[in-house]
């Protein structure tokens, strides 16, 4: 079982792309592996350097060549020819070699790319409607009409969500996604990877930004000094924590085009640094502030003086929250897959599907706070339920009840809503309770 791992990690890398391959997939409509006719006609196709390798490596088996179903079930044979043909061909060699042996084999033409693109455009575009209509409201519909912090960032959040849906579109799905690596013309293999590099720095910009807004709109929140020192080393961190890992993807191979050049048939001179490392290491910390993030709200609860509700609405609001980082915990999943790959533009699709669902599904829910009021607009009666009872235990904290025909004010007002937290009146978010 080593030896087998072993095998698959040191070809996770180098059976990547190549050039030469038949633009036209060989592959069958069945399971079944050719017969002993058909595969004698396909081995002059196979190139010598391959047809040298699998032929001696035969010899370290039970099977006989030829034998395909033999053959094809013997993972360990499978493993070790890979090695030696692309230890002794050329990537184009290499590549069309895997082409014909999984023709020959029966392997079935798979292709998941549809999904992928439907999630992708819906996904996206829902994201960004949303944001939009947001910022709308929040500019011509709310009491002071302000637009916060928390906002300008996760308005900075979707502008890169534009061409990272085109990206994902154009250069993931248009080059390969989804696919078997041998089905692919050579060509669209370095540009899948280079498209897929892109990605993943749009990837950690994107969240970046979306836990960066939440930090701030926190901020607003809580007025307690002590909550409020957490949230300001969270917000820091998280903007650390954002450059610190798109410089170091970005400098992940030196120079930069080694990502995706190493994989021609004459690659230039460079090198790359340990990317299952990096990529656990992404996820590991963000599922961690993911979790940090739920954590804080939630032991400032107790303190406030809420109608019952209200706190139905604070449990809705932060399983809303989990439910991101359950995300994030299946990305960690996909990423872990990631780290034995040999088959790239079908195992990375993994990382792909879930990487765009958790940037979409985490701006959308630091938008459910402006979802909340518009709703609230539409049905003030079912929504504003409980507010009377909270406006007067406010009012009762604060020192009393008003007098009839007075208007009294408390000097330190905190409110939660179905969806969202209010801060004090100074706030310019106290409309949103309103």
């Amino acid at each position: 079982m080593k030896t087998r791992h072993l095998l698959r990690l040191l070809m996770a890398v180098p059976f990547v792309y190549s050039h030469g391959l038949q633009k036209e997939p060989r592959f069958l409509s069945g399971h079944e592996a050719m017969s002993p006719e058909d595969f004698d006609k396909l081995i002059p196709e196979i190139p010598s350097c391959a047809l040298n390798c699998l032929t001696t490596l035969i010899n370290t088996t039970s099977c006989i060549f030829g034998d395909l179903p033999c053959m094809c079930d013997d993972e360990e044979y499978f493993d070790a020819g890979t090695i030696c043909v692309r230890a002794h061909c050329m990537m184009s060699e290499a590549l069309k070699t895997m082409n014909l042996t999984q023709t020959a084999c029966g392997r079935p033409y798979r292709d998941e790319s549809g999904q992928y693109t439907s999630m992708n455009i819906a996904s996206g575009v829902v994201t960004i409607l949303l944001v939009i209509i947001r910022l709308l409201f929040k500019r011509y519909l709310s009491d002071n009409g302000q637009i916060g912090p928390d906002d300008w960032v996760i308005f900075a959040a979707i502008v890169i969500s534009v061409p990272a849906i085109v990206i994902n579109q154009v250069g993931l799905v248009g080059h390969g996604i989804g696919k078997d690596i041998w089905t692919l013309p050579a060509p669209e293999l370095p540009l899948f990877a280079k498209f897929f590099f892109i990605g993943e720095v749009f990837y950690l910009v994107q969240m970046s930004l979306v836990k960066l807004s939440l930090s701030l709109f926190y901020l607003y929140v809580f007025p307690g000094p002590n909550i409020r020192r957490l949230l300001i080393g969270t917000a820091t961190f998280n903007i650390v924590f954002g450059v610190v890992f798109v410089i170091t993807a970005m400098t992940q191979c030196v120079p930069l085009d080694y990502y995706w050049a190493q994989y021609y048939d004459y690659p230039p001179k460079g090198r790359c640094f340990d990317l299952n490392a990096f990529a656990w290491a992404n996820a590991g910390l963000g599922l961690a502030v993911d979790v940090w993030m739920i954590i804080l709200p939630l032991i400032q609860i107790k303190r406030l003086n809420l109608h019952w509700k209200k706190k139905i609405g604070v449990v809705v609001m932060f399983i809303l929250g989990t439910f991101v980082s359950i995300i994030s915990l299946l990305r960690l999943k996909s990423v872990i897959f990631f780290a034995e790959l040999i088959n790239p533009t079908w195992d990375q699709w993994n990382v792909a599907w879930w990487s765009t669902m958790e940037v979409n599904i985490g701006i959308i829910c630091t938008c459910l706070p402006t979802v909340r009021l518009i709703l609230q607009r539409m049905f003030p009666k079912i929504l504003s339920a409980g507010d009377e009872q909270s406006n007067d235990a406010r009012l009762s904290r604060a020192g009393g009840t008003a007098s009839r025909g007075e208007t009294q004010r408390p000097t330190f007002l905190v409110e939660l809503s179905t969806t969202t937290l209010a801060t004090d009146a100074r706030s310019s978010y106290k409309h949103f309770d309103n």
